[in-house]
């Protein structure tokens, strides 16, 4: 497997960010999912960005995500995604700097690895395992 699930989740955020950001302050679509929970044109694009780059990077890994139907298929992974594409999508409908997006991976119930990047501040926190 060349290279690190830290590594990709990292470099699979920072581009979340350029995406994000494309819609950030620009007035992007917004939908009520219900019970006041928001979802944009924004967290779609990045949710598809994720899904398709990372599972064709780990094929063998399962997907679960805020805003993807869930697909029962990930219980039989040992690894899976598991992703909020904007988290704080709130703040990020509002124009507001704090949103991030947050991405992790999953090995048999225990996150291994993790990834909060705020694209605004171009702040990038990572963890691993070890």
């Amino acid at each position: 497997m060349p290279g690190s699930d830290v590594e990709l989740l990292a470099d699979a955020a920072r581009e979340a960010g350029r995406i994000a950001r494309s819609y950030w302050r620009e007035d992007p679509e917004v939908w009520d999912k219900g019970n006041n929970d928001p979802v944009s044109e924004a967290d779609l694009a990045v949710d598809t960005f994720l899904k398709d780059s990372l599972l064709a990077a780990r094929s063998d890994y399962g997907w679960v995500s805020e805003e993807t139907e869930d697909d029962p298929a990930r219980f039989d992974r040992d690894r899976v995604f598991s992703v909020d594409p904007i988290d704080g999508t709130r703040a990020f409908v509002a124009g507001e700097p704090t949103w991030a997006h947050s991405l992790a991976v999953v090995e048999n119930g225990h996150v291994t690895a993790a990834c909060v990047y705020l694209p605004v501040r171009d702040k990038l926190y990572l963890a691993a395992i070890g």
